[in-house]
């Protein structure tokens, strides 16, 4: 008889659901890089045997029940294929996106000191010009052809590794160690967070619950298009193969023209993305908004949204009661609050005011509970005053790997420091402003953005710089084809907190993370510090 919900540890998580009487089909974008001659669409028995076999050639590779492997490659489900393969013999998996910047995805593996690495070809040429590399010794497994000597470094192909036996499953107490990810990193080194089997089940609660509209119908085709290395995903996978939709589409590449290519092909009823990903496919959805027609529910993640970019993807779809879910959550924590709009929510008031959406609801009742407390007394504030958003879970995080101090610096008894800055109201409701090191005395950079991105309808971004004492400093990117209006601008921030000039930059060249954000203290320092606070002389407690 077969368990009523998943296991907890994602190395059994597979055989479970090929045992059940509802199951799901995946489909990517692309082949696997652990199996690129599979194809694309898998079933449950499918997945469950790649899950196995994987399990085998790491542990050929040098895998072993205790032991951590890093696994750092392009963005595709096949992670969390790699992950639950690892757990299954009892090792830590460790997934690291490749659009970290190399120097960081050596420093995150240091402190992994990891029995293998599993990478992919371009990963392993950029970190195999790294002066003196200190991981030369581990067995990196490399996926795909890497056009580099790999004289100095241990090696091995998929086809050196093929045929292994396959090892029975040896999972690891609930209470453990099961996976690694990692934080955002927008304003350093991403941090390494440590979740258990229980944290990490503590963290998929909310999407185990029944909501009406709000999970996945065995009718349901279901599309996301995040970053498969974030903890987010392993919440996301265990729920929705619980759920068990008819299908489930993993867009790892967010490019314009593979998400039309899989709209087309499977047109999704519920779809999942990051604010900036969505933002990305405003071309989509204006030349085509007869691919989002079906939706009933769009979810974002990751990062606070904006009411200008959500409203033409709820007025494509044609379902009566579509809705879109913002939730509020961390790397560290799992979900926290939602906020939900419909198509008359997110409208322009008839007076042109725009609704903003970082009005995120209650914090998940008997789930999680937050407070707000004074950045400098760290004492609770009163309803509509702004401090820090603290956050007592269950599904808090464990650790950072190699970075205790850090770890415990942000713990306060039960209660965790998300380094988010936002209010609770009368009602208790959470209204987000910014982060705690990104915050605007009496504004907010957040409703800034969505305001000038509501009235100029030409700008793909707009990010907004506190910048101390000093009037927050505006970067703007056009879309592509146009040019930046500054008599517009003008017009356009007339009854907003002052601004400095605006700093112009191309959509392409603002330095992003693995879910998109925006690297701000990069962008600092890219602007220079005539204009801008740098990243050093910002308030660095709540990083």
């Amino acid at each position: 008889m077969s368990l009523r919900k998943p296991p907890k540890n994602i190395g059994l998580l597979y055989d479970w659901h090929a045992q059940q009487r509802h199951q799901t089909v995946v489909h990517v974008d692309r082949p696997m890089d652990i199996a690129p001659d599979l194809g694309t669409d898998f079933d449950a028995n499918q997945l469950a045997t790649l899950v196995a076999d994987t399990s085998a050639w790491l542990a050929a590779a040098g895998a072993s029940y205790g032991s951590r492997v890093g696994i750092v490659k392009d963005n595709h489900l096949d992670m969390q294929i790699l992950a639950a393969a690892t757990a299954r013999i009892g090792g830590l998996p460790a997934t690291i996106s490749a659009l970290n910047r190399t120097d960081d995805i050596v420093i995150m593996l240091r402190k992994l000191d990891p029995a293998v690495i599993v990478l992919t070809a371009n990963v392993f040429e950029n970190i195999s010009r790294v002066e003196d590399y200190p991981l030369a010794h581990v067995p990196h497994v490399v996926l795909g052809t890497a056009a580099v000597d790999t004289t100095n470094i241990k090696t091995f192909q998929l086809t050196d590794l093929a045929g292994a036996s396959v090892p029975p499953a040896n999972i690891r107490p609930d209470d453990q160690p099961m996976m690694v990810t990692h934080t955002s990193g927008t304003t350093n080194t991403p941090k390494l967070v440590v979740h258990t089997a229980n944290t990490n089940r503590a963290g998929t609660r909310v999407e185990f619950l029944p909501i009406p509209g709000g999970v996945s119908r065995h009718s349901d085709t279901v599309l996301s298009s995040v970053s498969f290395a974030h903890s987010r995903c392993y919440a996301w996978m265990a729920a929705q193969l619980y759920w068990a939709p008819k299908n489930l589409v993993a867009v790892g590449d967010h490019s314009v023209h593979v998400a039309e290519r899989m709209f087309s092909i499977h047109r999704p009823t519920t779809v999942e993305a990051t604010p900036n990903v969505y933002q990305h496919w405003m071309p989509i959805v204006r030349r085509r908004p007869e691919l989002f027609s079906q939706v009933r529910l769009y979810i974002n993640t990751f990062d606070t949204m904006h009411s200008s970019i959500a409203r033409p993807f709820l007025e494509a779809s044609k379902h009566r009661f579509v809705l879109w879910g913002h939730s509020w959550g961390q790397s560290e924590v799992g979900p926290i609050a939602a906020g939900i709009f419909t198509k008359k929510n997110i409208k322009k008031g008839k007076d042109g005011s725009n609704p903003h959406m970082n009005r995120l609801g209650l914090a998940w009742p008997g789930i999680v509970s937050v407070k707000v407390v004074d950045p400098v007394t760290m004492q609770e504030q009163p309803a509509g005053k702004p401090g820090i958003l603290m956050v007592k879970s269950t599904s808090v995080c464990v650790d950072y790997l190699g970075d205790r101090d850090r770890y415990l610096a942000k713990r306060d008894g039960e209660w965790w420091n998300t380094g988010d800055y936002g209010i609770k109201d009368r009602l208790g409701r959470i209204h987000f402003l910014d982060r705690v090191v990104d915050r605007i005395e009496n504004s907010s950079a957040v409703e800034i953005e969505t305001t000038l991105l509501e009235r100029i309808d030409n700008l793909e971004e707009v990010v907004v710089l506190s910048n101390g004492d000093d009037a927050p400093l505006p970067v703007v990117s056009p879309q592509a084809g146009t040019s930046f209006d500054r008599q517009r601008w003008d017009r356009a921030i007339a009854d907003l907190p002052k601004l400095q000039d605006p700093v112009v930059m191309p959509w392409e060249e603002l330095p992003r993370t693995s879910t998109w954000k925006i690297r701000r203290n990069e962008l600092r320092s890219r602007i220079g510090d005539e204009k801008v606070l740098s990243p050093e002389k910002l308030d660095q407690r709540f990083i």
